[in-house]
């Protein structure tokens, strides 16, 4: 089983598609969760967790965490906000250092795929980075990445075209009012990044399908 994580906080935004995307191009049985919504703390260092490799705060973490354990694979998707990745994504993935104690990294030998969401240029690939290392501390094997093009909040609020500071107008300049051309492309118009997705998540399927197959070969000639 597949786990897809899309922790933006808007639910059906570019990054929820992106992984979704993902997941349904590798053909094998997923799971979906949205941090929107969820109430997740950042790590508080209490270091009770190397009892037993789990997060002793209690909160919406706790039932993400028994599915990234249980998962084959992780399909973690974030946005970039204020030129780095999301509090709650960053807090997700914050408080896997649980399961990295006394020699023992319990996401060992699961498959990922890093999927991010930049909205500038000066700052592409800045989403990506952290959450490949993430995964890469906790030796998750990483088989693909997408890279998508967001938006910012700012062609959204109300007030974009005509504010002096925000990214609608340093993108187009004062507006009388935001039209569709103006605004970033959806997931689904994004030829390239769909490419991506497609590509990451065929791989996912066939690697998890030949790493299947490998056990049951292994465990036949054991026999």
């Amino acid at each position: 089983m597949i786990l897809g994580i899309g922790a933006s906080a808007r639910k059906d935004g570019i990054t929820s598609a992106a992984v979704k995307a993902v997941l349904q191009a590798s053909g094998m049985e997923y799971d979906y969760v949205s941090l929107t919504g969820k109430r997740i703390n950042g790590c508080i260092g209490c270091t009770r967790c190397a009892t037993d490799n789990f997060c002793k705060v209690k909160d919406d973490w706790n039932e993400i965490g028994e599915k990234m354990l249980k998962a084959e694979a992780i399909v973690f998707g974030a946005p970039n906000y204020y030129g780095t990745i999301n509090a709650l994504g960053h807090a997700c993935l914050e408080r896997t250092f649980c399961f990295r104690h006394r020699d023992v990294f319990s996401l060992k030998g699961k498959l990922g795929v890093v999927v991010s969401v930049e909205y500038s240029r000066e700052t592409r690939n800045t989403v990506q980075t952290f959450i490949t290392k993430m995964m890469q501390s906790n030796k998750i094997e990483i088989v693909g990445a997408v890279a998508a093009r967001g938006y910012s909040q700012c062609y959204t609020c109300g007030y974009g075209a005509s504010c002096s500071i925000g990214n609608v107008v340093k993108d187009h300049g004062f507006l009388d009012e935001i039209k569709s051309e103006h605004c970033p492309l959806h997931f689904d118009e994004q030829k390239d990044a769909i490419d991506q997705a497609y590509r990451a998540g065929k791989l996912l399927g066939s690697e998890l399908k030949n790493k299947t197959l490998g056990f049951k070969t292994k465990g036949y000639e054991q026999v």
